[in-house]
């Protein structure tokens, strides 16, 4: 019955999946905060690159457990741009022949429906198209929840960012509706046995709810700025919590790491940080 409790699913960063004994337990909903520019986007376009070329050359060993898919769910940007920021921000041959075994679900119409944006912004669809659209889904949560409801089991799913539906979910009503979906979404992930990243932006929520959705979360990872010797800025990346991995990292002291990006090797831990 608990066969599988060894399993794990790779990042596909090589200087950090060795430090979590092979990757993230499949079925893990992992919160990733990060001030901007500190890396938890590049965090995610480095594992969806790598991860993609890991399914497309080996064999799954030992305790590995390869995603079947990756799927980008995405609110406000269009895939293209995200395609494209990722190929600025890395080497050619680095992404290269990677994307296109990434599945983007652009929910931007939904998003956006309700908006003061002009249609003609977001859609091509006609007028007709849009209206049964609106019709046919209560909101971006619950679209949300039925895209991911159609996605393989044992995927890679990203979602880019929960912090677009938080800022909209400013009644009452609204937030309940979000944290029920994020436990829920927390609970079925496990039966699906697949990695969920949710991308947030930190400082934007206020101290409670960002509690509540780290709540919702197996693991929270941090991204952050700190002032290096020199007056230089350095990337931070720290597990603030992390279910059935956070003894193991504390025992060994590796729950703090300096982080860089590059365009040859994208997002990588540079040296490992001792907290006392």
């Amino acid at each position: 019955m608990h066969d599988n409790l060894n399993e794990r699913m790779p990042t596909g960063l090589a200087s950090l999946d060795p430090v979590l004994d092979g990757g993230i337990p499949p079925g893990s909903v992992v919160l990733l905060a990060g001030q901007p520019g500190a890396g938890n986007r590049e965090f995610v376009y480095s594992s969806v690159i790598f991860l993609s070329k890991l399914m497309g050359k080996n064999e799954p060993s030992g305790n590995m457990k390869l995603p079947k898919t990756i799927a980008y769910t995405t609110f406000t940007r269009l895939s293209s741009s995200i395609k494209d920021e990722m190929m600025m921000s890395f080497k050619s041959d680095l992404v290269s022949d990677t994307l296109d075994n990434v599945n983007f679900i652009d929910l931007s119409e939904v998003y956006f429906e309700q908006s003061v944006v002009p249609n003609s912004w977001y859609s091509e669809s006609s007028i007709v198209e849009r209206f049964r659209k609106k019709s046919e889904t209560e909101g971006i949560v619950a679209k949300l929840a039925v895209e991911l409801e159609g996605i393989q089991k044992n995927s890679l799913i990203v979602i880019d960012s929960i912090t677009d539906i938080a800022t909209q979910s400013t009644p009452d009503n609204d937030w309940r509706e979000l944290i029920g979906f994020l436990r829920g979404l927390q609970r079925v992930a496990k039966s699906w046995g697949s990695t969920i990243y949710i991308l947030l932006s930190d400082g934007i929520l206020n101290s409670q709810r960002l509690i509540e959705i780290a709540d919702c979360s197996d693991a929270m990872i941090t991204f952050r700025w700190e002032e290096s010797s020199g007056r230089k800025r350095q990337r931070i990346m720290y597990f603030e919590k992390f279910s059935g991995v956070m003894p193991y990292l504390e025992e060994n002291d590796l729950v703090k790491f300096a982080a860089r990006i590059t365009p040859e090797s994208g997002f990588e831990v540079s040296n490992i940080r001792v907290i006392i």
